[in-house]
């Protein structure tokens, strides 16, 4: 399932501001509470900084397991696809988060918590 921040582009393709990330906020929480995801897989910085509240960089965000909300959801960082068409070398930390995501997932689904590092 994909859920974004923001349920419409900003225009111009500029960051939300802080209003926006707050408007459509109640939205997301409620499609997260509604779904109840196994593991998040927060693609790109904005979407890492507001599930986070963080300001940290995405590339010291990836190979650990962050933890959303209350239930403590598993949250993975990569980087967003747009960032990989300026930067393509950068695919394979993308192939290894995803690796990385995919085994935390399996881990989850067997009811084994654990000490996960990248």
């Amino acid at each position: 399932y994909i859920a974004n921040i923001l349920k419409c582009r900003p225009p111009g393709n500029r960051d939300p501001s802080a209003d926006e990330v707050a408007c459509c906020q109640p939205y997301l929480l409620q499609q997260i509470a509604l779904i109840q995801p196994t593991l998040i897989l927060a693609v790109g910085r904005i979407a890492a900084h507001k599930l986070l509240h963080t300001t940290t960089q995405v590339g010291r965000l990836r190979g650990t397991v962050h933890h959303f909300g209350e239930q403590e959801i598993p949250l993975i960082v990569t980087y967003h696809p747009a960032y990989l068409l300026r930067s393509p070398l950068e695919k394979r930390k993308v192939w290894e988060d995803l690796r990385f995501a995919q085994a935390v997932y399996k881990q989850q689904l067997a009811g084994q918590a654990g000490n996960y590092r990248l």
